[in-house]
């Protein structure tokens, strides 16, 4: 379970990341992907903390994890920033 919830995670840190970056302006799509990703980290921890971990990837599963949150915090930043500041050329 260790190594396939990793794969499942850093698969989806992957998807995640590209499709923010070519929609930042999507706000929308960025409070989805936000609260997406803190299910992700909680069952990231989850798995980290209650499952046998596997030598070669526990450094990586935890990074990856805390990553996740760092993404999350970006991802709510775009997601719930109020656009009427922005000046447009």
């Amino acid at each position: 379970m260790f190594t396939t919830m990793f794969w499942i995670l850093a698969i989806w840190f992957v998807i995640n990341v590209i499709w923010m970056w070519f929609a930042t302006d999507n706000q929308n799509l960025q409070k989805t992907f936000a609260w997406i990703n803190v299910v992700a980290v909680i069952v990231g921890f989850w798995v980290y903390f209650g499952v046998a971990k596997v030598s070669g990837i526990d450094t990586w599963f935890n990074i990856l994890n805390y990553v996740n949150i760092v993404l999350a915090i970006v991802q709510f930043y775009f997601g719930y920033r109020n656009n009427s500041n922005m000046k447009h050329a």
